[in-house]
């Protein structure tokens, strides 16, 4: 499968190409250096990324998504399907399983965007619906009668939308969710592996300790919402032909993502993220093995001190957490 390739990486991607015509011609001296040159140059690129430019790669459509993070991260995953109350959610994947070389158990929740036209579909470009939210709060739940930690894989645009979502109430079920997990007697750690935008995001990231890949973005909204509030005299209609017209707000998504702080460093610094995943050089999407077994040390990292807490401590620890991420210094 051809990689896509993102406006800013097309510099070093005409090198890497370069490199392919010369390797056809037998010229593997020239080969070798050019592949040199375009991976200086993809380090210092990726060395000085802009917000936006993060929010890009972390949109990446070959970033490792849910599934592909659970067959690495833990063995013997069992799916555990449905809210009990409408029905399946595609969009919200959760299940039981071992974490992988530490045998231990693990409820494993997460969104899942899909890798093709027909599984984006399927899966709501990982967009929840209620039932998605309501099926994760049963998870968490039986996570905590039985005594299983809990880990979270985010990454999705925000909860559905659309009017069957708004009528079955998403609003009510991603603030259940949130209470949830706050008040769930057993570790929790949630990582931010894309894009984790909204209450979408939130409603499975009120966790013990919240981690982050390197490229992935964490906000209330996501840049084009944002801009689109922002700007909002953009929205209005331009007269066909008319000069000096205004902005549209899409443009101006790059200027939002600067302000909203949404890079792994800025959340870091403000306290709302714990750690930073490092990631391969050029993105989690251009090696998948490595990007994972990255986030499996951190989350074994993060998850063996909490596993010696008891009840009570794992939540004063989490509502903590989050009295402190909107205390003024």
């Amino acid at each position: 499968m051809t990689l896509a390739i993102l406006e800013f990486e097309k510099p070093f991607a005409a090198i890497q190409a370069r490199a392919v015509d010369y390797r056809a011609a037998g010229d593997e001296a020239a080969a070798r250096h050019a592949d040199g040159a375009a991976r200086r140059l993809m380090a210092e690129t990726y060395a000085r990324l802009t917000p936006w430019q993060k929010t890009q790669v972390a949109r990446h459509p070959s970033r490792p998504h849910f599934t592909d993070i659970v067959k690495s991260l833990v063995e013997d995953f069992t799916p555990l399907a449905g809210d009990r109350t409408f029905g399946e959610d595609a969009a919200i994947i959760g299940g039981i399983g071992r974490l992988r070389g530490q045998d231990i158990p693990v409820m494993v929740i997460g969104q899942e965007k899909g890798n093709d036209t027909a599984s984006r579909v399927k899966h709501n470009f990982g967009m929840g619906r209620p039932e998605g939210y309501r099926k994760a709060i049963r998870l968490v739940e039986m996570a905590g009668r039985f005594n299983v930690p809990v880990i979270t894989l985010i990454d999705s645009p925000g909860a559905y939308p659309g009017i069957d979502s708004e009528e079955r109430g998403v609003a009510e079920a991603i603030a259940r969710s949130t209470q949830v997990f706050l008040d769930s007697p057993v570790p929790i750690i949630a990582a931010i592996t894309g894009e984790g935008m909204s209450g979408g995001a939130i409603a499975l990231a009120a966790a013990n300790r919240l981690i982050m890949f390197e490229h992935a973005i964490y906000a209330v909204i996501t840049p084009e919402g944002c801009a689109s509030i922002l700007w909002r005299t953009a929205a209005k209609p331009v007269p066909t032909g008319a000069k000096n017209a205004p902005v549209a707000p899409a443009s101006h998504a790059p200027e939002a993502a600067e302000a909203m702080r949404v890079t792994a460093t800025d959340l870091r610094k403000l306290g709302v993220i714990d750690t930073i995943v490092s990631e391969p050089l050029g993105g989690a999407h251009r090696d998948h093995p490595a990007a994972i077994a990255a986030l499996s040390m951190a989350i074994t990292a993060e998850l063996t001190p909490l596993l010696a807490m008891d009840p009570a401590a794992l939540r004063k620890d989490r509502r903590n957490k989050f009295v402190e991420m909107g205390r003024l210094l």
